[in-house]
C-alpha cells in the first residue's frame, strides 16, 4: 500500500512539473521540449500511454490558445471570430519513371528522374453560430495546355527542380466557406461552398487526393449509438464555364456510408455513391466541334484513357457506381510499432453504366483490393500498403484519377492521344507504400507503382501500343505543420 501511494504521489508531482513547464517554456520550443519530457517519462514506465497522451493534448491546447492570443494581438479581429489555426506541408521528393517500352526514336530517353517539391500553407478562421472560413496556398508546376497554359495542375501541388533555379508558382489551392448549423454530437450537417477538399470518402481510382473541387457540398451524419454511424454526402462540381453557351459541364454525386466499430478490436466501413457528368460534350479536347489540337481545349489535358470520337469528344457518359468497403483489426501492440497496431483490408468496385456494353467491349468497370499494416503519422509509427487495381478506359472520366499511376506511350502523339508518360485510366498494376515516422512532424515514404495497359490500341490511331511494363518510384521526406 505505501508503495502503490508513493508511485501516486509521484505521478501528481511529475504532472505538476510538466504542466509548470509549459507554462514556463517559451511557445517557440515549448510544445517540443514538453513533448519530448513526457516521452522520456513514458518510456520509463513512470507514466501510462493514456497519462502521457492526455499531457500533451493539453499541451497542445495551451500552445494553440497562445497561438490565438497572439494573433489577436497583433491582427485585431471582429468579436465574432473565435479562433485561428494555422497549418501546412512541405514534401521533398525523389521521382524515377523507368519502362521496358521500345519506344520511337524519339522517345529512346524515355526513363527519366526528378526532384521534386510540394508546399502548402492554409489557415482556418472559426466564428461563432457555427461558421469556419478556410483558404489554403499551394505549389505547382503551371500546365502548359491551350488557354490554361499558366493554370495550375488540378491533380497535384509539385513543382519540378528545373530552369536554372527560376522562381516557382504559388496557386490557391483551396478557398471556401463552412455553416454547420446541427452538430449536437448525435446529428450533424454541414454545408461548403468555394474550392474544397473533395467531400466523398472515395479512393484514388475516383479522385486523385491533391484534387480540389469548385462547388458546394453537404455533409451529414447520424450516431446511432457508440459503435455505429451513418454518414451522408452529396455535392455539384463546376468543370468549365462555358462563355458562349449555357450548357457548361458539371459534376454531382452522393455517398452514403455505414461506419461500425464492433468491438474494441475490430471496426468496419460499407458505402455506395453514384456520379454524374452533364454536359461532357464541352469536355472535347478542342472545346468545341471543330477537328481538336491535342494541347488545346476547355480543361487541362492532364491524363487520358477516356474513348474519344474523331473530334476528341467523349463517346460515353460517365455516371458511375461506386461500392467501396474495409474491415479493421487493432492489435494492442506489435514488434517495432509505438502503440495499437490496425490491420486494415479495403476495397472498391465501379461500374459505369453510360459506357454501353452492348458493343461487347464496354470498358466500363474498375477495381481494386489491398491491404494496410499498421498506420503512421506519430512519432515510431508506421504502415506498409499493398493494392491491385484494375481500371479500364471508360470505368470513369480520366482527368479526376491519381495522376502518379502512370505508363508509357510510345505510339507517334495523334489528336485523340498524347504519347510518353501518361496517367489516367485503362491501366492496371500493382502499388506498393511505406511510411514511417520519424517524428510527429516528420515522415519519409516509398512509393512504387508497377503498371501495363489494358487495352494497347485505344485512341492510337491504328498504330497501336506495345504492352509494357512501367514502373514508378517516389522517396519522399514530408514536414507538417
Amino acid at each position: 500500500m505505501k508503495k502503490l501511494k508513493k508511485q501516486n504521489h509521484t505521478k501528481v508531482a511529475l504532472f505538476a512539473g510538466a504542466a509548470a513547464l509549459m507554462a514556463l517554456t517559451p511557445n517557440t520550443h515549448a510544445q517540443s521540449s514538453v513533448d519530448a519530457l513526457l516521452n522520456k517519462l513514458e518510456q520509463k514506465g513512470i507514466l501510462t500511454v493514456d497519462e502521457a497522451k492526455e499531457l500533451k493534448t493539453e499541451n497542445q491546447q495551451d500552445s494553440a490558445a497562445d497561438l490565438n492570443k497572439a494573433m489577436n494581438s497583433r491582427f485585431p479581429m471582429p468579436d465574432w471570430v473565435t479562433s485561428y489555426k494555422l497549418y501546412g506541408d512541405f514534401r521533398g521528393r525523389f521521382d524515377e519513371l523507368t519502362t521496358d517500352s521500345p519506344g520511337a526514336a524519339a522517345l529512346s530517353a524515355q526513363d527519366r528522374m526528378r526532384l521534386r517539391y510540394r508546399l502548402r500553407v492554409g489557415m482556418l478562421v472559426n466564428m461563432k453560430d457555427d461558421l469556419q472560413v478556410g483558404f489554403r496556398l499551394g505549389s505547382g508546376d503551371a500546365t502548359g495546355v491551350g488557354s490554361q497554359s499558366s493554370a495550375g495542375s488540378p491533380l497535384s501541388n509539385n513543382s519540378t527542380l528545373q530552369d536554372n533555379g527560376t522562381k516557382k508558382m504559388i496557386y490557391i489551392d483551396a478557398a471556401y466557406g463552412k455553416w454547420t448549423p446541427i452538430n449536437d454530437g448525435v446529428w450533424m450537417l454541414a454545408a461548403t461552398i468555394g474550392k474544397m477538399d473533395q467531400p466523398f470518402q472515395v479512393s484514388q481510382m475516383v479522385f486523385d487526393s491533391d484534387y480540389t473541387p469548385e462547388g458546394g457540398a453537404l455533409q451529414s451524419s447520424y450516431k446511432i449509438n457508440d459503435h455505429h454511424s451513418l454518414a451522408v454526402n452529396g455535392a455539384a462540381f463546376m468543370l468549365d464555364e462555358m462563355a458562349a453557351s449555357a450548357r457548361d459541364p458539371f459534376m454531382y454525386g452522393a455517398q452514403a456510408i455505414w461506419n461500425a466499430n464492433w468491438t474494441p478490436h475490430i471496426g468496419s466501413s460499407l458505402g455506395i455513391g453514384a456520379f454524374d457528368i452533364v454536359n461532357k460534350q464541352a469536355l472535347g479536347l478542342s472545346g468545341g466541334a471543330n477537328p481538336p489540337n491535342i494541347n488545346a481545349g476547355g480543361v487541362p489535358n492532364i491524363n487520358q484513357g477516356n474513348t474519344r470520337n474523331g473530334f476528341g469528344n467523349l463517346t460515353y457518359n460517365y455516371n458511375p457506381i461506386i461500392v467501396s468497403g474495409s474491415a479493421t483489426y487493432t492489435l494492442d501492440s506489435f514488434p517495432l510499432y509505438n502503440g495499437k497496431f490496425p490491420i486494415k483490408l479495403a476495397g472498391e468496385f465501379m461500374d459505369n453504366p453510360g459506357a454501353d456494353p452492348a458493343t461487347g467491349s464496354a470498358n466500363n468497370q474498375g477495381y481494386w483490393g489491398g491491404i494496410t499494416f499498421g498506420k503512421s503519422g506519430k512519432k515510431g509509427t508506421w504502415d506498409i500498403f499493398y493494392r491491385y487495381q484494375y481500371l479500364e478506359a471508360d470505368a470513369w472520366y480520366d482527368e479526376l484519377v491519381d495522376d502518379d499511376n502512370v505508363a508509357f506511350y510510345s505510339h507517334t502523339a495523334t489528336a485523340l492521344a498524347k504519347n510518353g508518360w501518361m496517367s489516367g485510366t485503362n491501366m492496371k498494376g500493382h502499388l506498393v507504400k511505406f511510411n514511417y515516422s520519424l517524428t510527429d512532424a516528420l515522415t519519409f515514404s516509398l512509393t512504387t507503382y508497377i503498371n501495363d495497359l489494358i487495352n494497347p490500341n485505344l485512341n492510337t490511331g491504328g498504330l497501336g501500343e506495345p504492352k509494357n511494363h512501367s514502373l514508378h518510384f517516389m522517396a519522399d521526406l514530408m514536414w507538417k505543420f
